[in-house]
């Protein structure tokens, strides 16, 4: 997958292509609908297809200090975009001088004369341009004079979390910042991941027996309630069944807010410096000062246990889902195969 930093990185012999314009913060499932509906639009056409998106998030350009919580820096997103078959991400800096742009010069500026749009896939409440004055029936107006047509997916997805209430980036935020990373995992389709450097923490862990990987989290990150969580650590390209602490550490009278991971039943690890990734499966409980170092202890080893059950069963029925969806393409294959045999 290309990805372009600005529109002067796009190639100059760039031809046709499908678009879809946003943020996609998270790229959640109701993001998946509509970045799917675009790659297979794409491929139905015979061009590739581009996702727009914005650095920084708009809105800390047009009210300063309004910075939402991230759900994932850019290069995730690229990275789930990817897997979903995008063939470019456009970032494109959102700076004051690019937000005073009206809709019909974005139009023109970024899909006709840079990414040659022969079709543009949105969401029914997208808005665009100076002031957010642009909507989908404008650009539908724009697309017949430039010739791109508009598409209209409907990214308004729902299920439990949040109460039924439909998914959407401001929901998850919100359900992250409650500690509810499993409302959270089902609006996302993954786990919720914190991103960022090891840095050298106390190092109470280490003397305790729980030695920690403290992490310097990346700007703006959306990082959950205080409290334990199980889940994983992904260091060099492996997940590690952990055991995860956010919060400011009262036990030691702590000030500073970190996020720190213990790797389940692994010793010796060496992480300074390296860049790791923190996925959050599920709250096991709330940040809380004991009567002692001994039931401090007793408790963390507890909550060891139960981290493991969790990540345990969740490694689980992902292998018996995967066996299954697995045997179902093996069933759809074979039916294809018969029907293929019989129409010869």
């Amino acid at each position: 997958m290309q990805r372009w930093r600005g529109l002067e990185d796009i190639p100059q012999d760039w031809g046709r292509s499908v678009v879809t314009i946003g943020s996609y913060d998270g790229v959640h499932r109701g993001h998946q609908l509509i970045i799917r509906h675009a790659v297979d639009r794409a491929r139905e056409l015979g061009v590739p297809s581009v996702v727009v998106t914005f650095d920084p998030h708009p809105s800390e350009v047009v009210r300063p200090g309004s910075h939402p919580p991230l759900l994932a820096p850019h290069h995730r997103r690229a990275e789930l975009m990817a897997k979903l078959g995008v063939d470019a991400v456009l970032i494109l800096p959102f700076t004051t001088e690019f937000s005073r742009l009206s809709p019909a010069d974005f139009v023109v500026k970024v899909l006709v004369d840079k990414l040659h749009a022969k079709a543009v896939v949105e969401g029914p409440n997208f808005r665009f341009g100076h002031k957010a004055a642009g909507n989908v029936q404008f650009l539908t107006e724009q697309g017949k004079t430039y010739d791109f047509d508009v598409e209209v997916v409907d990214l308004y997805v729902s299920g439990d979390a949040g109460g039924g209430e439909p998914f959407s980036s401001t929901l998850t935020r919100r359900l992250i910042a409650d500690g509810d990373v499993e409302g959270a995992r089902e609006i996302l389709g993954r786990p919720h991941r914190v991103e960022g450097v090891v840095v050298r923490g106390a190092q109470r862990g280490r003397e305790l027996g729980f030695p920690t990987a403290n992490v310097e989290t990346l700007p703006h990150t959306a990082i959950p309630a205080d409290g334990v969580y199980a889940g994983w650590l992904h260091v060099q390209g492996e997940a590690m069944p952990a055991a995860i602490s956010v919060g400011t550490n009262p036990q030691f009278d702590g000030t500073e807010r970190t996020v720190e991971a213990y790797a389940i039943d692994r010793v010796g690890l060496d992480l300074y410096g390296l860049h790791v990734a923190v996925d959050f499966l599920a709250f096991v409980r709330g940040q809380a000062r004991f009567e002692s170092l001994d039931a401090l202890l007793e408790q963390m080893g507890r909550d060891v246990e139960r981290c493991k059950e969790l990540v345990a069963a969740a490694e689980q029925n992902a292998q018996k889902a995967g066996g299954q969806n697995a045997q179902k393409a093996g069933e759809q294959a074979g039916q294809q195969s018969a029907e293929q045999h019989r129409d010869a």
